[in-house]
């Protein structure tokens, strides 16, 4: 429908004027024009005026000849502005409503999992590499079908959470698209369900049973954290559940998946061998992992009392467990240090030992800026920690 923004001057013609009658609805020499008239026996004439917006303006000259004069040997000529939707200004307006609705599902997904994800895979899969002849198309095939398939499972995994702990999160994450109302259940639900589907399919269509049975391990303990059917689910209510869930979901179960699948892509069905560097890295990812879901209830205290969760960040105060969780990871950089430092090789030790005590200093530093009192502040570091840890990916496989 295009929308008339006002009438700016009338003219009268002759019936025999040059200027041919043009029925209600149609704009002369310029195509199809949906406007609405009303007429009153007066000297008045009067268009019903309906806007738009996002329409591109266009000021053209039409005739109109009113059907309800029948007697009236006239036509009315007139300048309207009017908002006539173009081609262009449609497809514009569905760029903008892909692109609103991409961002909506990426917040949806929650990016920083996302990313985790991704350098979980290659972290592990370069801790199968021993030299550069092991880096065959086969290999790259092999991590994208693991990238991918490990990205649809996390994208299942948050959706899931967000979708059991609706109510929880319009109290303490009333900005996720979920809480927020940006995204509707019926959508969500689909979503989740199709990127288990996707993963799961993937996964098979590959052959690699350890990657299969990596995500669907994942896929079970990732429902059991968060659904709340029956009396042995909803892990999150319990602090030790709940780290069970981190480490397999981080460290044990389904890097080890992505381990076996990239060895077999190299060793082509050889015997699996776990390195020294995949063990001291496993240990530490557990550390991480420990840290990150203890440390993630600190500033959903107040959301998860309400629905009866006792975390343990609840039950031992927020102050306690923000320096347990430090101190805990400051303790595992000390030792990443001395690894490193005790490296035969000496790139090795550079990269290990540098790397290690600059992130160490910068944990420090941020931890000091933090306002325990402010839940922002808290998440703000939370999401710190986070990076730190896609900083770790890059570094483990570095050491020797």
């Amino acid at each position: 429908m295009a929308s008339h923004q006002c009438v700016r001057s009338f003219s009268t013609f002759n019936s025999s004027s040059k200027f041919p009658a043009v029925s209600t609805g149609t704009r002369y020499s310029f195509g199809k024009c949906n406007i609405e008239k009303s007429y009153k026996l007066t000297s008045s004439f009067k268009l019903r005026e309906k806007h738009r917006r996002n329409d591109h303006l266009y000021k053209r000259f039409v005739l109109f000849k009113p059907s309800n004069w029948k007697h009236v040997p006239l036509i009315l000529g007139l300048h309207v502005r009017n908002n006539f939707k173009s081609e262009r200004s449609t497809r514009d307006s569905m760029i903008s409503s892909s692109a609103m609705m991409i961002n909506i599902l990426f917040k949806f997904s929650r990016p920083y999992a996302v990313i985790a994800t991704v350098l979980s895979v290659i972290s592990t899969s370069l801790m199968a590499v021993e030299t550069l002849s092991d880096l065959t198309p086969l290999f790259f095939i092999k991590v994208l079908q693991a990238i991918f398939g490990g990205v649809c499972m996390q994208i299942y995994v948050c959706g899931f959470n967000q979708i059991c702990d609706l109510e929880i999160d319009k109290i303490n994450k009333p900005y996720l698209p979920l809480a927020s109302g940006e995204l509707t259940m019926k959508t969500a639900i689909f979503v989740t369900s199709l990127s288990a589907i996707m993963s799961l399919l993937i996964v098979y269509m590959s052959g690699s049973w350890p990657l299969f049975c990596g995500l669907f391990v994942w896929f079970v303990i990732g429902t059991a954290y968060s659904a709340n059917l029956l009396p042995f689910l909803r892990w999150k209510r319990f602090p030790y559940t709940a780290v069970l869930y981190m480490i397999n979901s981080r460290a044990l179960a389904i890097p080890f998946g992505y381990y076996v699948h990239i060895q077999n892509a190299i060793i082509r069905g050889g015997v699996i061998i776990l390195s020294r560097r995949h063990l001291f890295s496993m240990a530490m990812l557990i550390v991480f992992s420990v840290v990150l879901i203890l440390f993630k209830d600190i500033p959903d205290i107040k959301g998860d009392e309400m629905h009866g969760i006792r975390s343990l960040a609840s039950q031992i105060g927020p102050e306690l467990m923000f320096w347990s969780c430090l101190w805990l990871l400051g303790m595992a950089y000390g030792v990443t240090i001395f690894v490193g430092a005790t490296s035969s090789s000496a790139w090795s030790k550079f990269v290990t030992t540098f790397g290690h005590i600059v992130t160490f200093l910068a944990l420090w530093v941020r931890a000091k800026s933090v306002d325990l009192k402010s839940t922002t502040s808290i998440s703000s570091m939370y999401l710190f920690l986070w990076k730190l840890f896609y900083v770790e990916y890059l570094l483990l496989p570095l050491v020797r």
